[in-house]
């Protein structure tokens, strides 16, 4: 550690967020390395090392011959004053140079509300932030993740994006630049390269036109890059690469535990759900591999808890196989295991008494709608019978705490549909005292309702966002309408989620906002202490972008969208048939029942999924 940054640590919060030196964090020879890697997550410490997918990078990246990958977060605001002022430029935590030095600086995009802090992290390291201002081979900017899928608000920024899991097409943009610098390309010459490599998508070989209407006209690409780029994905995922030596954070994380990903992908189809489709097709873990790496895990890293990880949990079939393999360790070992993503339909009492017969925390269920009309127009495929008989069988079974999450704003909904979240609320609480008559304790049932946001790769793409004073008069009906002492109701902020869906479904006419708003002050803008609502209003006025037509307008059939240029996998037929599914109320089948023909299946070979 450098002298200044030792002066200035003990004046900042959580200091340990920028020391490094953590148990296995990879340090290496600087005289034995030739590619250096710089991972971003451009949030806190805490957040982006709860961050799996940055784990996995990180391990597979620094199992490369010759390649050293380091981890660097978003500065708070302290330390980032200290480090303006004392001129100490962005840098990897575990070797303390700057990044400005390093050959690639990838970044992690999982939340729209993060992209003001791409370019702060930028600027901190000494860089320009328009790509075609960087114009040596060294460092290449790179970014990937779900945001990734809609590339277009950062593409004047960004020099490639990696679209869909990293693990593989990481590998082969090294090689690649590796080349490109033994054989002196420019960075023009290796871009051009990138595009050929599948799922690289290189802003700068497309070019952009609108109509007069300020809809998207053309999208041209140039060099030979590709018309469309398809995503990425691991395809033997039982042997892909797990973190099982996971660096041990020295101060405290959101999700410190041994994180066990069972399977990506999902069978379900929700229509508003842009990872159900983003990640398909389904692929699986053996539980005699998920068991060995849990255990391996644990004892190397210590932690006393381990979580199972997917986008819904529950639906792994050798469930209940593989929690009874881990118990027999676990509990002898008093290391707490914990099932996260259950769903009201396939909820199993038994199940949850094993893995909480210690303590039994409380329960989250998601029915997204208040209503079974709409329910099935999302796609939900979950039914109130489903969600009162998982609260009986759960509150007989000793529990006395449910969540329930919903959505207020989706496709179709009514003022009897936002009732209808009071009313199912109001029939968990008379579940809870039929299976409890004389209860020792009361029950806590806590409502949470977020803005729906429109997503990229949806069946819902299509859909606008209500406005926000409707948005907040729905709010208010049910806040009206929610009874009793032992319900308590949430909702999600209405200006994040607005922003929110103008850079879901932004294209390149919004860097210029987010650049402008980034200048203005803008930073971390998904915490409430730094989010200035009134700064992003006049940066869209001082651009004269009008943040309505991403966000609330509808969009025709045939229009032609930003992130066309990218696929998932997933038709927009597809997609679109879905749409009209949700405005008829007709559900579709999950992937187990019946395949839905979406195409993703195409991606995997073989053409089949682990569904």
């Amino acid at each position: 550690m450098n002298r200044t940054l030792e002066h200035i640590l003990p004046r900042v919060q959580k200091p340990a967020r920028y020391t490094g030196g953590e148990y296995n964090a990879v340090v290496k020879d600087r005289r034995k390395v030739d590619v250096r890697y710089a991972l971003c997550f451009p949030d806190t410490y805490e957040i982006g090392m709860s961050n799996l997918g940055m784990r996995i990078l990180y391990g597979v990246m620094n199992e490369m011959e010759g390649v050293w990958c380091e981890r660097v977060f978003a500065p708070w605001g302290d330390m980032e004053e200290e480090m303006r002022r004392e001129g100490i430029l962005l840098y990897g935590l575990e070797s303390g140079d700057s990044i400005a030095d390093f050959d690639l600086i990838g970044f992690s995009l999982g939340y729209e509300m993060a992209y003001t802090n791409v370019l702060n992290m930028l600027d901190l390291a000494g860089l320009s932030l328009r790509s075609e201002e960087r114009d040596s081979l060294t460092p290449i900017v790179v970014a990937g993740g779900t945001c990734a899928y809609n590339p277009e608000p950062l593409a004047p920024i960004v020099d490639l994006f990696v679209l869909g899991e990293g693990e593989e097409v990481s590998q082969e943009i090294i090689h690649l630049y590796r080349k490109a610098r033994e054989e002196c390309w420019s960075k023009e010459e290796f871009l051009a390269a990138a595009a050929q490599i599948g799922g690289v998508y290189v802003p700068s070989l497309y070019e952009v036109s609108y109509q007069a209407d300020g809809t998207l006209a053309e999208v041209i690409p140039q060099e030979g890059a590709p018309a469309i780029v398809t995503k990425r994905i691991v395809q033997d995922f039982d042997k892909s690469y797990f973190p099982v030596k996971t660096i041990i954070p020295s101060t405290e994380i959101v999700h410190d535990r041994v994180m066990l990903e069972v399977f990506r992908g999902c069978i379900r189809g929700c229509r508003f759900c842009q990872a159900g489709y983003a990640y398909r097709p389904v692929r699986s873990r053996s539980p005699e591999t998920l068991l060995r790496q849990g255990i391996e895990a644990c004892k190397d890293s210590g932690y006393q808890e381990m979580t199972l990880s997917s986008l819904s949990t529950s639906d792994y079939r050798p469930l209940e196989h593989l929690c009874d393999g881990l118990l027999e360790w676990c509990e002898p070992n008093k290391v707490s295991l914990s099932l996260p993503s259950l769903r009201a339909d396939n909820f199993s009492l038994g199940l949850m008494e094993r893995v909480q017969h210690v303590r039994k925390s409380g329960l989250t269920f998601a029915p997204e709608a208040g209503t079974q009309r709409l329910r099935d127009a999302i796609n939900k495929n979950v039914t109130e019978e489903d969600l009162l008989r998982s609260c009986r069988t759960a509150f007989s079974g000793g529990w006395s705490s449910v969540k329930l999450y919903f959505m207020l704003g989706l496709p179709t909904e009514t003022d009897e549909d936002v009732l209808g979240i009071a009313d199912l609320a109001e029939k968990v609480y008379k579940a809870w005292k039929e299976v409890t008559p004389n209860p020792k304790r009361g029950v806590n049932i806590t409502v949470s309702t977020a803005w729906f946001v429109p997503k990229p790769h949806t069946a819902f793409q299509w859909e606008p966002q209500i406005t926000m004073e409707e948005y907040l008069r729905r709010v208010k009906l049910l806040r009206e309408h929610m009874r009793g002492r032992s319900i308590r109701y949430n909702w999600h902020d209405s200006q994040t989620s607005f922003l929110e869906a103008v850079l879901a479904r932004g294209d390149r006419r919004v860097a210029d906002v987010i650049e402008t708003a980034w200048r203005d002050g803008a930073k971390f803008d998904a915490w409430s202490e730094y989010f200035d609502f009134d700064r992003w209003m006049a940066a869209f006025e001082s651009c004269g972008v009008d943040p309505a037509f991403y966000a609330n307008r509808s969009r025709e059939k045939d229009e032609r969208f930003p992130w066309d240029v990218t696929s998932v996998g997933v038709s927009k037929a597809f997609l679109w048939r879905e749409r009209e599914r949700a405005y008829e109320a007709v559900i579709t089948p999950d992937c187990r029942v019946q395949c839905t023909g979406c195409g993703a299946n195409k991606l995997h070979v073989g053409g089949k999924c682990d569904a």
